[in-house]
């Protein structure tokens, strides 16, 4: 790895007209402790400020990642405000919570409010990127009227870039159809299986950026990276002298130029180890081993 760290090692990509460097931030994690209590808002606020130093310029948030004192995007507007001209803050919507942390979906008609709801958390007058989070992949039936209330937001000036997140290959026809679509946002790291894979590589062919989530934390998922990680996985981090978490990230970047990557964190010490995983290079020995488990 590089001397000096940065986010920049790990190359770019363009969303629709915004260029992004490949290893970017996500927020989920800034509002709470692993054990659910309020996260610190001054560690988390300087977090956020470090990762921009480090040259991260692509945040992943969601007016629906909240706890009982803490809203990501208002920590991110605390911490980042007046922004960037470089920032793209990805935002997504379909899913709601209630005051009580209650989960309910959005109607068609419901996604300008969850729009608004994003613009009013992170002051500002246009989203970037807005993803339709689709509610169950596997089971999940067409797309097209919650997505067209997005294109017609689009039309409006309210959003700037669609995506579509948790989505089946034929979810993306179907957006696609409607309206262009800059990015996929589904959950994927070592170990997916084989359609995933081929998602990910019909994405590349496409010319559309694949976001990842759950790529450190695997099976462990919202609750973050389980205790125990794979035996290959730990012994060829091993032999690189880095961490399984750098490990599955520089995996995750290694997938495709296309491919990007949102670790989240409230941790500086975390944040400064996931940024550094952009210099790491695999082999084509260790790539091999890993696409294998």
């Amino acid at each position: 790895m590089t001397e000096t760290i940065t986010a920049s090692p790990a190359g770019t990509w363009r969303l629709g007209d915004l260029t992004v460097n490949r290893l970017g931030f996500g927020a989920m994690r800034l509002t709470h402790l692993a054990d659910g209590s309020p996260s610190d808002r001054e560690r988390v606020t300087s977090v956020l400020r470090r990762a921009v130093e480090l040259g991260v310029n692509h945040i992943d948030t969601a007016a629906f990642y909240f706890s009982p004192l803490r809203s990501a995007n208002e920590l991110i507007n605390r911490a980042l405000a007046p922004y960037a001209d470089d920032l793209v803050i990805t935002t997504k919507v379909g899913p709601g919570r209630d005051a009580a942390g209650q989960w309910w979906w959005a109607e068609p008609g419901q996604l300008r409010g969850q729009v608004e709801e994003n613009l009013r958390q992170l002051g500002r007058d246009h989203l970037d990127v807005v993803n339709l989070r689709v509610p169950r992949r596997e089971t999940s039936g067409s797309v097209a009227e919650h997505f067209g209330a997005l294109a017609e937001l689009r039309t409006a000036g309210l959003i700037r870039h669609l995506g579509i997140s948790n989505a089946r290959p034929d979810h993306l026809a179907e957006a696609r159809a409607i309206a262009p679509v800059v990015c996929v946002q589904n959950p994927y790291g070592i170990g997916s299986p084989a359609e995933d894979h081929a998602f990910v590589d019909e994405c590349g062919k496409q010319g559309i950026a694949f976001v990842p989530f759950f790529a450190i934390a695997g099976a462990g998922k919202e609750s973050g990276a389980t205790a125990e990680d794979s035996p290959g996985v730990r012994a060829v981090a091993e032999a690189r002298g880095v961490s399984a978490a750098q490990l599955r990230l520089a995996w995750t970047l290694n997938r495709g130029p296309h491919v990007l990557a949102i670790p989240g964190t409230g941790n500086p010490d975390h944040l400064v180890e996931n940024i550094a995983a952009g210099s790491l290079r695999l082999t084509a020995e260790e790539a091999a081993l890993l696409d294998s488990l």
